[in-house]
């Protein structure tokens, strides 16, 4: 029974991190407007969240084989709790921007290190259990939206954060009276690796950043250098993976086809569905002129639906395997871009009659459709390769969608910049990300069909 009642409280990381997402996205734009500041330098307020878990997920993956997943899981909640505190006490947009990165430091540890919990609690089904993560966390996507709605309106902006800490404390408390520690393996952490690919990253979203600002002049220069130094960082980057003992990635989950489809998959998935997902409120309150409240409210059948689909889905993976279900989830998030983007363009796909809440509402009740069916089905797709190190595994993965939804944001920021009706950007928008996730299809197929398949030759197990 025990190990039910911890699987439940580590859970609750989930729904802190969804609520803690959701609630800020429709924050977002109130503190745009509370600091006066242009939506290219506000767009970090989402972004660096990309970007901190970009970097710690791998580092938390692997710092739990080797230290082990309950002191590291502790540490994680700890940052995330004072990382929220600071940025409930922010007073501009630079300090809300920096504590936000420390707050996503914390969270960016939970996925891999709540995946090897699982899998040490339920080692018989361990794709139920990581399926699972997938219901509970839209459940957190319910609460998010609707509370930080009316959160913002009844006390502001930083409320949304103070709320995440007695949450954080109790499921410090928890987990460190009941989880047990889990067995470790030898190894270092490639802090140097990890640096590096940050920086790579880091380097290339603020060229995107320069160019949103001004497109003559200096910035143009600025944007160049920054483009240069990513590249050159990058090229480091896999010169020092290729031959430092422990990397930060594997480039065996690089090379070998499957890992390869895997990541590539994830990073694009994370980029069409991750990073886009957080201008929704915003979306709501320009082109439907919805309240703040109004544009929480929306994303709430986004979750009922997600919560739903991926219930079903998590039971029948065994039998469905994982492609059918993340092809059918990709077709149909497809069909939901294309769907905004002519609400975009002032097209009614449902008639004239049905106000735009409502419109909205039913297309993100789609759209959490396919995130259900698709969720459980990517979260599993891989690890039987190499059932030892699904921390690891699960650490890559979700840097990839990480980097995906990071550079989502960015290009998303930059596109709206650029229009002076706002509407016409988001079209674009919409439309790029239905094509770009059209070609990431074919990677689905790459990808093991279901969890019964034995090791490629070459994979070490």
């Amino acid at each position: 029974m025990s190990r039910y009642i911890v699987f439940a409280i580590g859970s609750l990381s989930f729904l802190l991190v969804s609520i803690s997402g959701t609630s800020v996205s429709v924050a977002f734009p109130v503190i745009t407007q509370d600091f006066g500041v242009s939506l290219m330098l506000a767009g970090w307020v989402l972004n660096v969240q990309q970007l901190a878990g970009t970097a710690i997920m791998p580092l938390a993956g692997k710092a739990g084989d080797i230290f082990g997943a309950k002191k590291c899981f502790l540490i994680s909640t700890a940052v995330f709790t004072i990382g929220s505190l600071l940025c409930a006490m922010a007073t501009n947009i630079y300090f809300l921007i920096g504590a936000r990165f420390i707050q996503a430091i914390g969270a960016g540890g939970f996925l891999p290190l709540m995946t090897a919990i699982a899998s040490d609690l339920f080692p018989n089904s361990r794709q139920q259990a990581i399926g699972l993560f997938s219901s509970i966390f839209p459940i957190g996507m319910i609460i998010g939206p609707n509370i930080g709605g009316w959160l913002v309106e009844a006390y502001g902006w930083q409320s949304v954060f103070w709320i995440n800490i007695p949450l954080g404390i109790a499921v410090f408390i928890a987990m460190l009276i009941m989880l047990k520690e889990s067995k470790r393996e030898k190894g270092q952490l490639d802090l140097v690796g990890a640096g590096l690919f940050t920086g790579m990253l880091s380097a290339f979203l603020i060229a995107l950043n320069e160019i949103g600002n001004n497109d003559t002049g200096s910035p143009w220069l600025v944007a160049g250098i920054l483009f240069a130094a990513s590249a050159v960082m990058g090229i480091l980057f896999f010169r020092r993976e290729s031959r430092v003992k422990d990397p930060v990635i594997d480039l065996k989950l690089l090379k070998e086809g499957p890992f390869f489809a895997a990541n590539a998959y994830n990073f694009l998935y994370g980029a069409t569905v991750l990073g886009l997902m957080g201008f929704i409120p915003l979306f709501g309150v320009s082109i439907f002129g919805l309240s703040t409240f109004e544009s929480g409210f929306v994303l709430t059948p986004r979750s009922i639906g997600m919560i739903a689909a991926s219930l079903i889905t998590s039971m029948m993976l065994p039998k469905w395997g994982y492609r059918w279900p993340m092809l059918v989830g990709a077709v149909i998030t497809i069909i939901t871009m294309i769907m905004l983007g002519m609400e975009s363009m002032g097209i009614s796909i449902f008639g004239a009659g049905m106000s735009g809440m409502v419109s909205l509402s039913i297309i993100m009740f789609l759209a959490g459709v396919a995130m259900g069916i698709t969720a459980p089905a990517a979260n599993n797709a891989c690890i039987d390769l190499m059932p030892n190190r699904i921390a690891t595994i699960t650490g890559v993965r979700g840097m990839f969608r990480q980097s995906g939804g990071a550079v989502s944001i960015a290009l998303t920021t930059l596109v709206l910049e650029r229009f002076e009706n706002i509407g016409d950007g988001f079209t674009w928008v919409f439309y790029g990300m239905a094509v770009i996730l059209v070609g990431a299809i074919p990677f689905i197929f790459a990808m093991p069909k279901s969890g019964t398949i034995p090791p490629r030759k070459g994979i070490a197990t």
